[in-house]
């Protein structure tokens, strides 16, 4: 699979000065971790969810979570994980199916061959974990591993042991991607602490951990509180706090840190609007561009990009989705522009290894090579999964292109 993958090579190579990479399941952890991206949630409820998954990834979704926890009611869980088994029986059968040789990957058959993208389960408990794998059975390797909540080091403890335990008996590598979403991280008397362990917990599993991410619906709710479609989880400032604070401890550049993914954007449809669209009209003047600043508008997009470029500034990749619409904003937004590669080479071009400033090939800006080599190695790990625009080509043209499908 790749990102822009569901449209077509001569589509591609418009938009990009260099082509997103593919990459599998099997891929190193460094990579995935990148190349998540939207990560779309779905209830694992739902009758039809191998075909939703088949339908998503032809709409360019990569990884998804099938949620058995906060998604679904309490009384449906037994059902819903009986749900799961059979449908990634449907998945693995479908994956074996053979199919015609497609054109490009939007031209694969749902039913035939059709990239399946990186699959999570979202468990309540650390005993749905070995439990699930041994009922999944040779399906298992449609599997990524697991999301796990409300995760501390006491309680997280115990979901690492499980996720050991069933990747022994399995045989295969699975990935957790523990949710920081409890109280006690949000309250400022414990936090530090709460952090702390939390570090030593997925340090000890370095290997095994994908991406932390952050439950800021969960955090909101200690509080009773809400952030409306006109805001972004920056402007709570309680929020912000404990973002800063997970990026601080967490999202370190020295080794010692984990990729970090953007909070979700609850929003999906028009609701009476209080404060005036936060999407600059420059990028979209003409065409078919206005219209897409209007339908973004008045689905609540406008709250979104500005929240994803924030997450960006503030150490953040990828982001938990809960609507298919958001999945192509943040796709588009995570592409690394010409001019951030173009200073990213530079910057470590093995001449630069002494370090020194020099002006950007832009013009626009200094380069300081020791202060700002994290960045650049970051940006060209970005630019490996997303691609890298051609000079000419903006946020409007990536979006449009991903919304193709």
């Amino acid at each position: 699979m790749r990102h822009f993958g569901h449209i077509s090579p001569a589509a591609r190579e418009g938009l990009f000065y260099k082509e997103p990479s593919t990459f599998t399941a099997e891929s190193p952890a460094r990579m995935l971790s990148v190349a998540l991206g939207a990560t779309l949630y779905s209830p694992a409820t739902r009758p039809s969810l191998a075909d939703d998954v088949l339908k998503q990834a032809a709409r360019g979704v990569v990884s998804m979570v099938l949620c058995l926890e906060d998604s679904i009611d309490d009384a449906e869980v037994i059902d819903a994980e009986a749900n799961l088994i059979r449908q990634f029986a449907v998945l693995a059968a479908r994956d074996e199916e053979p199919g015609p040789a497609p054109r490009h990957e939007s031209d694969a058959p749902a039913s035939a061959g059709a990239d399946v993208p990186l699959l999570f389960i979202r468990v309540r408990e650390p005993a749905q974990i070995t439990d699930l794998v041994r009922r999944l059975g040779a399906s298992v390797r449609m599997l990524s591993g697991f999301v796990l909540p409300k995760f501390t080091e006491e309680r997280g403890r115990h979901f690492l042991e499980a996720l050991a335990e069933a990747e022994t008996e399995c045989g295969r590598r699975l990935f957790a991607m523990p949710v920081l979403e409890s109280p006690e991280l949000l309250h400022l008397e414990t936090r530090g602490e709460i952090l702390r362990g939390i570090a030593r917990s997925v340090d000890k599993y370095r290997d095994r951990v994908l991406a932390l991410r952050l439950g800021v619906t969960d955090f909101c709710s200690a509080y009773g509180l809400r952030r409306a479609p006109d805001m972004t989880a920056y402007d709570v400032h309680i929020v912000a706090s404990v973002i800063a604070d997970v990026v601080n401890v967490l999202g370190r550049a020295d080794g010692t840190g984990f990729t970090i993914t953007g909070p979700v954007w609850e929003y999906f449809r028009r609701q009476e609007r209080m404060f005036k669209p936060q999407l600059r009209r420059s990028p979209f003047l003409e065409g078919r561009a206005e219209e897409l600043r209007t339908a973004l508008i008045e689905h609540d997009m406008d709250g979104l990009l500005r929240e994803i470029e924030l997450d960006r500034a503030n150490g953040l990749l990828g982001k938990t989705c809960i609507h298919p619409s958001h999945v192509a904003p943040v796709h588009a937004l995570s592409v690394v522009s010409h001019e951030e590669f173009t200073d990213a080479q530079d910057i470590l071009s093995p001449e630069r290894g002494g370090g020194g400033v020099l002006r950007s090939a832009y013009t626009n800006k200094m380069n300081e090579v020791k202060p700002h080599r994290a960045w650049a190695e970051r940006t060209l790990l970005r630019a490996e999964a997303f691609g890298v625009a051609r000079q000419d080509v903006g946020f409007v043209d990536l979006l449009a292109a991903g919304l193709t499908n």
